[in-house]
């Protein structure tokens, strides 16, 4: 049933700088992806009067008050201003808060907007120089950032790129599928996107790959976690922005902006598997996916037949798997899995990739119109948020998953030091531009789970040319941290 109050996204703009090196400042990008938005959606007046400013994290630069210093350029008073946290999920979130504030009377209207600047950041150190842009807080805030548990501190388990391919060696055990086949099928998942990225206009790498581009190691394309290679890896140092300008209904009407620009939030599921990367019992499978997915098409009244275009968050082939298993989605099904060419190729702008992709979705929506199927992850495989979209009104609100989340995936007891036999859940091996440098096992101890690092090159060099996944290892612990050996 529609409703006068159900969010509809009006605006929507992306910009994409190159060459690296050339972005304006991320606060001049907020404001120039704000009003092209505004012009996109035929109302340039109505940013100053929004009732709402949101802005995702911004890495780049830290901003003394960054939806402040936005509305100052907009001439905009909104009652309501946000600075986000850091994540995956978080633009989705934003989009899906607003919706339920519209739904109470709070607000009306609402800009959400990201922008970075890290490939010009990074052109200005390797020329020697720093950025000279305004209103730097200082001292910064803390990152917003929560610790992870004491074992993963311990081994050093801070990157992205070690731990997302964990739940593919995982999966590939979990699947009885040999090294190279697996690392195929991984390949072909990726490589589908870049036809897409190819395609886009706003993305930071349009170029069509072949399977054996992306698997294959080479100088140009080493591994970074094994076993992904850099072809499989999100990238971040990308000068991007992006803009959604979202309304009430009612509030369209009012602006008599178009029905066939405008575009409705149908629903949006959030939930967390546990944040440790070894507490997962099951770490071939995301409960938390599998029930977002389900939750959001059951709200939104539609089956997975009927999405017509899919963003799946695509920062490694895990995340891209696992959410395939989780949805019973062919990773290859012809619809495709991305709208924008994926985070390796589109480009993966801090936490504020989402942007992008409901910004593209919202366009193939206007263009073809059927119903889009968008998702987030967060932090290591950890947060998990799916919406649909399209372009009839009817918002329903998704019911809380989080209990069932959890009751359908027990978490293990996390052990900080372990000395003995173990045996390897998932595994992964990490390499800088010299080759491998050490590995990062997940090991199941009698009393839970525990983690180890592997140095020795021998037997690095073992890990990358047999599945280890299920083998028992030597475990010893010193100074807090275990190393093990077979």
């Amino acid at each position: 049933m529609s409703n006068p109050r159900d969010l509809c996204i009006v605006g929507v703009a992306q910009q994409t700088v190159r060459p690296p090196g050339q972005a304006p400042e991320p606060l001049v990008s907020w404001e120039q992806v704000a009003r092209a938005a505004a012009e996109d959606a035929g109302a340039p007046d109505l940013l100053a009067t929004l009732d709402a400013i949101q802005v995702v994290y911004c890495q780049t630069w830290p901003y003394d008050d960054p939806a402040g210093r936005l509305a100052e350029r907009l001439g905009a008073t909104p009652g309501h201003t946000l600075y986000s946290g850091i994540g995956g999920t978080i633009p989705q979130v934003l989009v899906a808060q607003t919706a339920e504030a519209m739904q109470r009377g709070e607000l009306d209207s609402a800009l959400i907007v990201g922008a970075e600047a890290l490939a010009t950041k990074k052109a200005l150190k390797r020329a020697g120089e720093k950025p000279a842009w305004s209103f730097r807080e200082t001292p910064p805030s803390p990152f917003p950032w929560t610790p992870p548990p004491a074992v993963e501190l311990a081994h050093e388990v801070f990157q992205a790129w070690e731990t997302f391919p964990l739940w593919d060696t995982a999966r590939r055990a979990a699947r009885g599928s040999d090294l190279t086949t697996y690392s195929r099928e991984m390949a072909a998942v990726m490589a589908a996107m870049t036809p897409t990225a190819a395609a886009n206009p706003h993305a930071w790498t349009p170029e069509v790959l072949t399977v054996e581009q992306v698997q294959t190691a080479s100088p140009d394309n080493r591994y970074v976690g094994w076993p992904y290679t850099k072809h499989e890896v999100s990238v971040m140092d990308v000068d991007m922005a992006a803009a959604l300008l979202v309304t009430t209904a009612e509030k369209a009407d009012a602006l008599g902006i178009p029905t066939d620009k405008r575009v409705y939030l149908a629903s949006s599921s959030y939930a967390e598997d546990p944040a440790g990367v070894a507490e997962r019992d099951n770490m071939a499978a995301s409960a938390a996916m599998r029930i977002t997915g389900r939750t959001a098409l059951q709200a939104a009244g539609i089956d997975l037949g009927e999405v017509t275009c899919f963003d799946l968050y695509s920062c490694f082939p895990s995340s891209l798997t696992l959410a395939s298993d989780a949805l019973g989605l062919d990773p290859l099904d012809s619809r495709g899995l991305t709208v924008t060419g994926g985070l390796p190729f589109a480009g993966g702008p801090g936490s504020g990739y989402l942007l992008h992709g409901i910004a593209t979705s919202v366009e193939r929506l206007r263009a073809d119109g059927g119903h889009a199927l968008v998702t987030g992850v967060g932090m290591h495989m950890q947060k998990h948020v799916a919406a649909i979209y399209r372009t009839t009104p009817g918002w329903t609100a998704a019911p809380d998953v989080q209990a069932e989340v959890d009751a359908a995936q027990p978490r293990r007891a996390l052990v900080d030091t372990y000395d003995g036999t173990a045996t390897v859940a998932a595994y992964t091996v990490a390499h800088d531009r010299q080759g491998p440098q050490s590995a990062l096992l997940v090991l199941d101890v009698p009393a839970g789970r525990t983690l180890a690092r592997v140095y020795e090159p021998d037997l690095l060099e073992d890990a990358e040319s047999r599945e280890l996944v299920g083998v028992e290892v030597k475990v010893t612990t010193d100074a807090g941290k275990n190393t093990a050996s077979w």
